[in-house]
């Protein structure tokens, strides 16, 4: 990836969104980063912890919706790169207000891919899931029929046809990549599995499972799935899918015996497990072939799940004991 270009990160104090902050800071891939994000599930600590003692100069922070067009297309002006990471997140969410979700992550994503196409952007980098694919037999791939089976599925699957569509009408170099089950440092405020069993954990709660915890995921550390999204965007490909993971597949009640296991021996505090009422509208299994972005982007996880949970339990350690 070369460096001089300038990206706009939506969503950019959150999980993700700041972890790629500190990388462009960390690899010189930028010479300039703006952040647009409303600061709802996100937080300007993240963005902070992200910037540090870099060169926070080149980090200019817009406090904006991705609902509103006018705000995306004045964040677009000047940017090489459009990572679009802001979204309404979870299945649980969609399903209680399929509304929001919609106005979230289809028309958001509308408006940032229309901001990107008008202020001539070079590549526009989308953030899905496996969402779309529905309840499936797994491995998922990218030449699967989608049956999306909750509004947040349905959601993500228009903004991959919309990314489709503004390549191959307009010529705006879309990827779209279909995040496994995302976890690592950053991720305090995230309500996903690996940050919940964590926080419960170090806490003194319950580690809560819901379901019998034999519904499986592809669970792949962060640091991992930012080098995909720089591939992804100095990859010159338009109009691509890509699934993004590990290729392994890990069942819930494995990550909540590892979270046990490394917060007593790393503490001493006894953690206890109990199950509830599983969510609707969850895939019981899932888990990605990856062999695509290999080929074509050259993606390679590196971080194995002990070591990221290891690592996830320092930061979340130093986070919640502080």
């Amino acid at each position: 990836m070369e460096g001089g270009l300038k990206w706009l990160i939506t969503g950019g104090c959150g999980f993700i969104g700041s972890s790629l902050v500190a990388r462009l800071l960390e690899t010189g891939g930028a010479s300039a980063i703006r952040v647009l994000d409303n600061i709802s599930t996100g937080t300007m600590e993240a963005l902070d912890e992200a910037r540090g003692a870099l060169d926070a100069a080149t980090v200019e922070f817009v406090k904006a919706d991705v609902g509103d067009p006018d705000a995306c297309r004045e964040s677009a002006k000047g940017m090489d790169i459009v990572v679009h990471l802001a979204a309404s997140t979870g299945v649980p969410r969609s399903v209680d207000d399929p509304r929001k979700d919609m106005e979230s992550n289809v028309v958001g994503t509308f408006n940032m891919l229309e901001a990107a196409r008008e202020m001539g952007a070079g590549a526009f980098v989308f953030a899905s899931s496996s969402a779309p694919l529905g309840a499936q037999d797994p491995p998922m791939h990218e030449e699967r029929a989608c049956r999306p089976m909750s509004p947040y599925g349905a959601g993500k699957l228009a903004g991959e046809g919309y990314c489709s569509a503004f390549f191959w009408a307009y010529g705006l170099k879309t990827v779209s990549l279909r995040f496994g089950n995302v976890y690592g440092p950053r991720s305090a405020h995230k309500t996903s599995v690996v940050a919940r069993f964590f926080r419960q954990a170090l806490t003194g709660e319950e580690i809560v499972i819901y379901g019998d915890g034999e519904h499986t995921r592809d669970f792949i550390y962060v640091d991992d799935l930012v080098s995909a999204v720089v591939l992804s965007a100095g990859s010159g490909a338009g109009g691509e899918l890509f699934q993004i993971a590990t290729s392994r597949e890990t069942s819930i009640n494995e990550i909540a015996f590892k979270v046990r296991g490394i917060v007593e021996s790393g503490t001493g505090m006894r953690v206890g497990l109990r199950h509830e009422r599983g969510l609707q509208g969850e895939m019981k299994r899932n888990y990605s072939d990856i062999s695509k972005a290999r080929r074509l982007l050259g993606f390679s996880p590196q971080v194995d799940i002990d070591d990221g949970l290891r690592r996830t339990f320092e930061y979340f350690k130093r986070h919640e004991l502080r």
